[in-house]
């Protein structure tokens, strides 16, 4: 299967999973619902420590751990919710690797970002699909992946958010085995142009706040045009 092919699957998934969701639904039927979806779209098994769907909602949104430590937890979704949800479909050895934040608004999901009405969360989203712009607008295949890190980082400051990442990292490669991946991170003196793919997924919150943010996609090179995967 097509990098493009896994990375619909994820994309499926997300579009499925905001008409399933609801208030009074728990995070563990949100997970099982997206890992049923994304089998029943052509994964084969789920390439991060094989778990197919990070959830968090409420404050846990903040939260950055390994998949070797997560576990879903128990919570329940409320009436107004803030949620953050990031799949990892395989199909043979082809990854797809896409994340969302979903808000929860009257016991259902928001289908579209304008009808957000918490000010807070709205201005999470919006800052999210801010620094996709961003960056898209800054790289060329010869910038390393620490210009884009120093880069990105110090914007995401400048807008007065934090990296929120456990790493400090705000993406990888797309590759076929976990331990080949590399971060776009201080110190990384590869080139972007030196991987077929890699991702952008800066997850951030505003310092004090009990929110954070998501928004991951796949980007690559197309005769030196950066374009979505």
């Amino acid at each position: 299967m097509e990098y493009s092919e896994v990375q619909r699957i994820a994309r499926n998934t997300i579009e499925y999973i905001k008409g399933e969701i609801h208030s009074g639904m728990a995070l563990t039927e949100v997970r099982r619902l997206c890992e049923e979806k994304m089998y029943e779209l052509g994964a084969d098994s789920f390439w991060y420590y094989d778990i197919g769907a990070f959830v968090f909602s409420g404050d846990e949104t903040t939260v950055s751990i390994s998949g070797r430590e997560y576990i879903t937890s128990d919570r329940i979704i409320a009436a107004d919710d803030i949620l953050t949800i990031d799949l990892s479909p395989q199909s043979g050895d082809t990854w797809g690797d896409y994340a969302r934040t979903i808000i929860i608004q009257n016991g259902k999901a928001v289908q579209s970002d304008d009808e957000i009405m918490n000010p807070e969360w709205r201005a999470g989203v919006e800052m999210e699909k801010k620094l996709h712009k961003r960056m898209r607008s800054i790289v060329n295949p010869e910038m390393t992946f620490e210009e884009l890190y120093v880069q990105m980082n110090e914007f995401i400051l400048e807008e007065g958010f934090i990296n929120l990442d456990f790493l400090g990292n705000l993406g990888h490669s797309i590759v076929r085995r976990r331990e080949d991946r590399v971060y776009i991170e201080k110190g990384n003196h590869a080139k972007l142009s030196d991987v077929d793919y890699f991702t952008f997924e800066p997850h951030i919150s505003v310092r004090g706040s009990r929110y954070g943010y998501k928004r991951e996609n796949i980007y690559f090179f197309d005769q030196e045009i950066l374009k979505e995967l």
